[in-house]
């Protein structure tokens, strides 16, 4: 009983009846199908239509129907009376909350099983960016891609716009001719956009999945089920990056069980694309910064699929418990990666991530450490951190490791199963956790240590660093470079990985002098370097150490990368010394403008940006 208690009293911060970040009042009614029609208009840079919801009543006294907005124009709407008759339905738009957006208020006396709201976006909506032909490869079309996670759907859909509430969709889209749409649901190839481009999703998803891009594609086939769409400049450079994809499908179906989503295609996206990837179900989109030439980077495919497990199918209730999608995924990853690429590469991709999220740690609030935040209401683009995805993954390793594979590998798979197509908090995993491992392996998490991970800060004194010999090696290296002992040209790095290099430049603190980052540089042209994760980590080395060449390869760098966790960390280490802040805000001022909103919102905070 007392273990029980102590386990209850882990998870009581993340029992959130109710989504802080939405209006949606999903306890009393919860949309259950969402319908759009909708047309793209390049020129204003709006969508208009109307999005069409299905609903069913929970509680007979509620008369009123609250949805979630952002910067939306709502025109008119309409309710399906009892003789299936639309009317007009009374409405109010709130006053607009910087982090929620606008409170859509629907007053339905009636409880109608369809609304019609007839709404356009603002041009300036946070989760649509629109490329001008300029900004896109092909330099002829223009592009649109939406990016809704975490709360951004609302920017472009009126909806309940929280994790808590999963529906399945369908949707007409028209846009200009010789443009294809994409959604997250099913993508016909043969559709050519005559009346429309029409999709349907069967399977109930949460909002953040809504995904749609219009823009010049082209497609080819790498599997049974995968196509890789992109600009057609970039397609076969993707096809070829990308061909293990069936690959990791199947081994995550033998790991995890089988993958319920009919189709996992990968759309390449323009280099504005704000995140690696994400996760949308049948079409994950991905930056081309993962496109390395060597396969190198494809940990972030496997990431993205392994969605398709722990975050898709079951799903964070609201992002209080955001670990639970992205710990579950970055273990799955690393599984898939030993699978296909041995061992070795597992374990350097594990020492990297758990270096770097210890650096981080340093510098983040105790509150944002702990796996389920101190604080429920904070902007959750604001408090992205390595934590949910590094800490989450070291914590289910830990269990891994202390109860062996052969228990809970169909441990994992069960929790998969048992939940698949629902949203879940801390404390469903607390409570399946114990009634299915805990009770025969006690000894696999102490509810004390359990306690540590979940809500306090930093990481368990009981966690296992993971020990790679190569990198073991390349510390060696470095420390003999350091002394004096060992030249650049005596490193052996022809023979180095991707991983290798990252955790060599890892260790590159500030202590590092001017005349060793130059020496780096001359020996191994890493201002010239085209991986980006290889140039990104050069780049903060060399920003630091005050080494002037890599300020043209910066600057070309950041005009043609949107990707956030590149974008943001650069400007913030130029924001440390007056001149480099100054020459980074006039270049952001040029450039701005080609950036995502979420990356602009980062930056913005960066530099003290005001518009205008």
């Amino acid at each position: 009983m007392r273990l029980l208690a102590l386990l209850l009293f882990v998870v009581a911060t993340s029992a959130v009846a109710q989504d802080p970040h939405s209006y949606a009042r999903y306890e009393q009614v919860r949309a259950t199908h969402l319908h759009l029609d909708l047309n793209a208009d390049f020129e204003a840079r709006i969508l208009r239509g109307f999005a069409e919801l299905s609903l069913d009543w929970r509680d007979p006294k509620a008369h009123t129907l609250d949805l979630d907005t952002r910067d939306l124009h709502i025109e008119r709407v309409l309710a399906l009376d009892a003789q299936s008759v639309w009317k007009p339905a009374r409405f109010t738009l709130a006053a607009r909350d910087p982090m929620r957006g606008s409170q859509l208020r629907i007053q339905t006396p009636a409880q109608p099983g369809k609304v019609r709201i007839y709404y356009r976006s603002s041009p300036q909506a946070s989760g649509l960016q629109w490329l001008n032909p300029a900004q896109t490869l092909g330099k002829t079309r223009p592009f649109m891609f939406s990016q809704s996670q975490a709360i951004h759907a609302r920017s472009w859909v009126p909806l309940q716009d929280t994790p808590a509430v999963r529906i399945p969709y369908s949707a007409r889209i028209t846009a200009p001719e010789g443009l294809r749409v994409l959604m997250s649901a099913n993508n016909d190839p043969a559709q050519d956009g005559r009346g429309g481009f029409r999709f349907v999703m069967p399977q109930p998803i949460p909002s953040y999945l809504l995904a749609i891009a219009i823009g010049e594609i082209g497609h080819q086939d790498v599997g049974p089920r995968t196509t890789i769409w992109s600009e057609p400049g970039r397609l076969a450079a993707s096809v070829a990056e990308f061909a293990d994809t069936e690959k990791m499908i199947a081994i995550a179906e033998a790991l995890f069980g089988p993958y319920r989503w009919e189709r996992y295609d990968l759309l390449i996206l323009p280099p504005s694309f704000p995140y690696g990837g994400m996760e949308n179900p049948r079409l994950s989109f991905i930056t081309p910064t993962v496109l390395a030439g060597d396969r190198s980077l494809v940990a972030l495919i496997a990431h993205e699929l392994a969605h398709s497990w722990s975050g898709n199918l079951v799903t964070n209730a609201s992002w209080a418990d955001f670990w639970l999608n992205e710990g579950f995924t970055t273990y799955v990853e690393n599984r898939i990666q030993e699978s296909l690429y041995g061992v070795d590469r597992a374990l350097m991709e594990q020492r990297v991530g758990q270096t770097e999220l210890l650096e981080q740690m340093r510098e983040l609030a105790p509150h944002l450490q702990s796996l389920i935040p101190g604080r429920v209401d904070e902007d959750p683009d604001a408090v992205f951190s390595g934590v949910p995805y590094e800490k989450g993954a070291w914590f289910l390793r830990t269990i891994e490791q202390r109860v062996g594979r052969e228990v809970f590998d169909p441990f994992l798979r069960g929790w998969f199963d048992a939940h698949a197509f629902r949203s879940v908090d801390s404390k469903d995993f607390v409570d399946y956790l114990q009634a299915k491992l805990l009770t025969t392996h006690p000894e696999a998490m102490p509810a004390a240590e359990l306690d540590e991970w979940l809500n306090r800060p930093g990481i368990p004194a009981g966690a296992r660093k993971a020990v790679s010999e190569r990198l073991s090696a390349i510390d060696a290296t470095r420390a003999a470079w350091l002394a004096g002992e060992r030249t650049p040209a005596q490193f052996g790095s022809e023979r180095w990985s991707t991983q290798e290099w990252l955790h060599f430049l890892n260790a590159l603190g500030d202590d590092t002098s001017l005349a060793q980052i130059a020496a780096l540089d001359d020996a191994f042209k890493l201002s010239q370097a085209t991986n980006s994760e290889i140039a990104f980590r050069w780049y903060l080395a060399g920003i630091r150490a005050g080494h002037a060449p890599v300020r043209a390869p910066l600057e070309r760098f950041l005009s043609t990368v949107g990707r956030r966790k590149f974008v943001a960390p650069l400007f913030e280490a130029l924001a440390k010394r007056p001149a480099d802040k100054a020459w980074a805000s006039a270049l952001y001022a040029r450039i701005r403008d080609s950036y995502h909103p979420v990356t602009q919102a980062a930056v913005d905070a960066v530099l003290d940006y005001r518009a205008g």
